[in-house]
């Protein structure tokens, strides 16, 4: 939604404060960072994010949709101890809703995308100057946020998000990303430890963004229907001469899933057969 290891640099306070400059280390939105106490515990930490990355990357690879997407992030999230994770990417134009996947309470969310916070979400904002590794919390010296800036960070603790660790992404199109790992506390246990290895969590975010952006940007619309990315990816399958079996094998998956997909894809379309519904996909990808 968090290989080469370096410290970090120091970064500002996080939040838009119009460009105010001020004494490094006053109102640092950043906790310092402590060394670990002994070698041991750095290469306990050091497997601890190899684990975690390694079982990331694979179900990543193996997703086909949101809800693999979610499951992914989640289980990396809890693998490093934080019990919520989120997963935001700006909208391209004014005026759109963001995409957001998250473990996040509903009700803040809801509240969150309805009121547009993600404009005034001091996270947001800082991550939005540049790429960047962060934490962040609610009991952090805020002095120099804008009041709006602050109200999100207190209105978000009320859901028991306190604190957390945020990567952010900007792609070549200039388009934006954000990874969050958060927690109900306001300084989560393994926080510290995370921090000092900011290209490593640099490279989690952003193999979950490079698989978000290829899953959920899949077309998956056929003659002005929206097909699920697995009904989608079973008929492109049989439009390439693979049975209901091979399907299975491929996507390892049961025969009776594949067939399952198969069936809903025809309903929606409106066919009766499995080549009827490949003539469909044939003529949407010729227009």
């Amino acid at each position: 939604m968090r290989g080469a290891l370096s410290n970090r640099k120091q970064h500002s306070n996080c939040g838009d404060d119009g460009g105010a400059s001020r004494p490094a280390g006053t109102g640092h939105y950043l906790e310092p960072r402590l060394r670990p106490a002994s070698s041991n515990l750095r290469e306990v930490r050091k497997a601890q994010m190899h684990r975690v990355f390694e079982t990331l990357v694979e179900q990543l690879s193996a997703s086909v949709d949101a809800v693999d997407l979610h499951e992914a992030m989640a289980s990396a999230a809890a693998g490093f101890d934080f019990p919520f994770f989120a997963y935001f990417t700006y909208p391209s134009a004014s005026g759109d809703t963001p995409r957001l996947i998250s473990n996040y309470p509903s009700s803040w969310t809801s509240h969150y995308l309805q009121l547009r916070y993600h404009s005034v979400d001091p996270v947001i904002l800082r991550g939005l100057r540049g790429w960047d590794t962060f934490d962040w919390g609610v009991d952090r010296d805020h002095r120099y946020l804008p009041t709006s800036q602050q109200e999100v960070l207190e209105k978000a603790a009320e859901f028991g998000i306190r604190g957390g660790l945020t990567m952010s992404m900007h792609d070549h199109r200039g388009r934006f990303a954000a990874l969050t790992f958060a927690s109900n506390e306001a300084h989560p246990p393994l926080l510290r430890s995370l921090t000092r290895y900011e290209k490593a969590m640099q490279l989690v975010a952003i193999n979950v963004h490079i698989h978000a952006r290829r899953r959920l940007a899949e077309d998956c619309v056929v003659d002005g229907i929206t097909l699920t990315p697995r009904e989608f990816e079973c008929l492109k399958w049989a439009a390439c001469g693979k049975s209901a079996w091979d399907i299975s094998q491929i996507l390892g998956v049961s025969k009776r899933t594949v067939t399952f997909h198969q069936e809903n894809a025809k309903a929606k379309l409106g066919v009766r057969t499995i080549n009827q519904a490949i003539v469909r996909m044939a003529a949407r990808a010729r227009s």
